[in-house]
């Protein structure tokens, strides 16, 4: 019996354009609302920072358009390619399909021809294409020059990084939802003394969430202080 593949097609409905702090990138929230809702561009290439919220928006773009009532599958790429290229297989009659990760099947020579047959297929449909990456398509170690023309086609949104005020209010966000009380003060060490990224700061506060309720202790700068001497 053939073994089935874990694949994640389906978005995660608690990430919607609600929960995301634009920040500076109030525009381009806009954009893809627009598109995914089934008018504007019909594809779109985002690319920024990690961090910067590229797979919250993926999943928005997938909550609007399906709150809509049109199909759509998310695919994290990076977390497929050992599937191959096959799970790509009828996508083409999807209203919006998004590609997480897309930098993490350059270079592969069967990803990029089912990628751009996935392309082609789209566009002859009248379907719609939002690709993610972390740096702009012309920078994508592409082979297949096709490929790489075709994600240029369309609209590209570069996402900006969050300056210090809005991670703040990205972590607090974080920290409620964890019931977990997040001083301005302990915000701001956190900052100056990890890494900056909001991914990995959001994993140290489900980290310290727990560490606290263990210790029975509020979260302080010298309980930190602490908590990072030990664990990093």
């Amino acid at each position: 019996m053939a073994e089935q593949l874990p694949l994640r097609f389906a978005f995660n409905p608690e990430l919607g354009f609600l929960q995301y702090h634009s920040g500076a990138n109030a525009e381009i929230v806009a954009h893809l609302k627009h598109a995914a809702s089934g008018r504007g561009d019909t594809l779109i290439f985002l690319w920024g920072e990690p961090g910067t919220g590229k797979s919250h928006l993926l999943n928005a773009c997938c909550r609007e358009a399906c709150q809509s009532g049109l199909s759509v599958s998310y695919l994290p790429l990076s977390g497929l390619r050992e599937y191959g290229p096959g799970v790509l297989d009828g996508l083409e009659h999807q209203d919006l399909v998004c590609l997480d990760d897309v930098d993490s099947v350059a270079g592969d020579d069967a990803w990029e021809r089912a990628l751009f047959n996935l392309f082609n297929c789209l566009r002859d449909h009248g379907n719609r294409l939002i690709a993610a990456a972390g740096v702009p398509s012309a920078e994508l170690a592409i082979r297949l020059p096709d490929l790489k023309t075709r994600l240029g086609w369309g609209l590209t949104l570069r996402l900006q990084p969050l300056n210090d005020e809005d991670k703040l209010i990205v972590l607090g966000a974080h920290a409620r939802s964890l019931g977990l009380d997040l001083s301005p003060q302990v915000g701001r060490f956190l900052l100056s003394h990890y890494h900056r990224d909001l991914s990995s700061l959001k994993r140290l506060l489900d980290e310290l969430d727990h560490a606290t309720l263990a210790a029975k202790r509020k979260l302080t700068i010298p309980f930190l202080k602490n908590y990072l001497e030990e664990t990093t």
